[in-house]
């Protein structure tokens, strides 16, 4: 099979992939939740002219010439307006927040006024209908505020509870199964045999998973043994997993299991081997109704596949764009001509005096060499056959 294009392997897999069904979940517990549908308002909001500061509602004809001195014949605190209406020559103290009292047609703040007893004089004019907020300032009832695939943070939630909503629908969180093989691997905190290394991948592949919306399930480490590694994707299937991703073994030497196992467990398989670096021996299928995505075994070759092929599927079953965003900086050094893999640079990220975002390129880009990637703010993106660039050329990026 020959290498596939990433565009053509990311539109591979996800081709057919429709949104996940809906649930409803308390508002306390939406955050980072996506929106399955548009999000009407209930109610006005603010749902009667209101006072935007602490003062006087006053009558604009009562204050013709200045100095003028009103009655004060009541008050408005916030949530308890003043019952009667306003007569000429009359005013109300009043709170931000309270609405504004029937006749009254501005609001004479407290700094401009002198209150003495049941008096108050009144020492500038306001503008109509100043330091008012008018009735639907905000929003209006049934106005669609909130829309279907917005990802749900403090500010429309803030939004969604002041439209009067205490559950929100929101789309069923993609359940990831990930299972790392290897006999070379133990887990974060073991002691490993002379011959072994701490496995790694999947701990990052599982908060990537939550960045995005999703829900992770570690199945652990899988040995180089068939039996082992089906039942390890036999537990995804019986846990209802959406998504199996696996972490290594997915390439063609004498110890690497997974597609056989796949294969032999009903896989359809969509594609294998991507003419990308770091990545090449990624592998997409189908078991049943769960997508399977098998990443390298190579620490920042399982993420960058992760951040490209993960990341899209997970927002596509939310119903959101699965597009990645690309943005253009400029190069702080130079880079090399590209061979017939599309390849993914690690790159520092700063900006120029005059906000130029810059990106440096490091001078290793080893496959196994997480520390970088953690430094890195930024993947250089090059072009299959692309020709060496020096400093100062616009390239394409994706930020980490």
């Amino acid at each position: 099979m020959s290498l596939m294009p990433v565009a053509e392997a990311r539109a591979r897999l996800l081709d057919g992939v429709a949104p996940l069904g809906t649930e409803q979940v308390p508002l306390a517990q939406a955050n980072g939740r996506v929106l399955a549908e548009d999000l009407a308002a209930t109610r006005t909001q603010p749902p009667f002219p209101a006072s935007a500061m602490d003062g006087y509602a006053v009558r604009l004809s009562d204050l013709e010439t200045l100095p003028a001195t009103l009655e004060v014949v009541g008050e408005a605190p916030a949530g308890h307006g003043f019952a009667g209406a306003l007569a000429p020559g009359q005013a109300v103290r009043i709170f931000t927040g309270a609405p504004v009292p029937e006749g009254a047609d501005a609001i004479l703040i407290q700094e401009d006024a002198r209150r003495d007893g049941d008096t108050v004089t009144a020492l500038e004019r306001p503008a109509p209908g100043q330091f008012i907020r008018p009735a639907g300032l905000d929003f209006r009832k049934d106005e669609a505020l909130i829309h279907a695939g917005a990802r749900l943070d403090y500010r429309t939630l803030a939004l969604a509870a002041a439209m009067n909503h205490a559950r929100l629908p929101v789309r069923r969180r993609p359940l990831v199964a990930i299972v790392a093989t290897g006999d070379e691997l133990v887990p974060p905190g073991a002691e490993p045999g002379p011959d072994q290394i701490i496995a790694s991948n999947h701990a990052g592949v599982a908060a990537l998973v939550e960045d995005c919306g999703g829900t992770p399930l570690d199945l652990g480490i899988a040995p180089d043994d068939q039996t082992a590694i089906a039942a390890k994707v036999r537990e995804a299937l019986q846990a209802g997993a959406d998504i199996l991703v696996t972490l290594g073994g997915a390439s063609v030497g004498d110890h690497d299991l997974v597609q056989e196992v796949l294969g032999g467990e009903g896989m359809d398989l969509a594609f294998w081997k991507i003419a990308m670096r770091p990545g090449k021996p990624l592998m997409a299928g189908r078991l049943g109704s769960m997508k399977v995505l098998g990443l390298p075994g190579n620490p920042v070759s399982s993420l960058v596949c992760a951040l490209l092929f993960l990341r899209p599927l997970i927002a596509a079953m939310l119903g959101r764009s699965p597009d990645l965003f690309e943005e253009t900086a400029v190069l702080g050094g130079p880079v090399a001509e590209n061979d017939r893999r599309q390849d993914y640079l690690r790159a520092t990220l700063s900006r120029h005096d005059d906000g130029t975002l810059v990106v440096h390129p490091f001078d290793r880009q080893d496959s196994s060499m997480l520390a970088l990637l953690a430094k890195s703010g930024a993947l250089i993106v090059r072009a299959p056959f692309a020709p060496p660039l020096h400093a100062g050329t616009p390239v394409p990026i994706l930020r980490l």
